[in-house]
């Protein structure tokens, strides 16, 4: 189990080094780019690149609350921090539960 998380650890390192990476691309069109109160909003495609996700599996987790988005002219956007803290909840680690199991002999 201990290994399955390194492996998704890593798999959400890539990510943020997609979102670094998108971040250094655009630091020159930032006056371009849509914002809410100074913070960055990412459209459909933005995510699907840098999650390396299909249109789908982006709306399946809009589709179950897992991740917040706002509609702006029939457009889909998703600000920074709701990305960031997606990703977040991604990471955490399973809740161990104790389970108690008698074997009759």
């Amino acid at each position: 189990m201990f290994e399955e998380f390194e492996e998704f650890e890593v798999w959400m390192c890539r990510i943020m080094e997609r979102f670094d990476m998108l971040e250094r691309k655009v630091s020159g069109k930032e006056k371009s780019r849509p914002r809410i109160n100074g913070e960055l909003l990412y459209d459909n495609q933005d995510l699907c690149f840098m999650m390396n996700i299909s249109k789908r599996a982006l709306q399946c987790y809009r589709s179950s609350k897992q991740l917040n988005f706002k509609r702006i002219d029939q457009k889909t956007y998703y600000l920074e921090s709701d990305v960031q803290q997606f990703i977040r909840d991604c990471l955490k680690k399973p809740e161990d539960k104790n389970v108690n199991v008698e074997i009759e002999s």
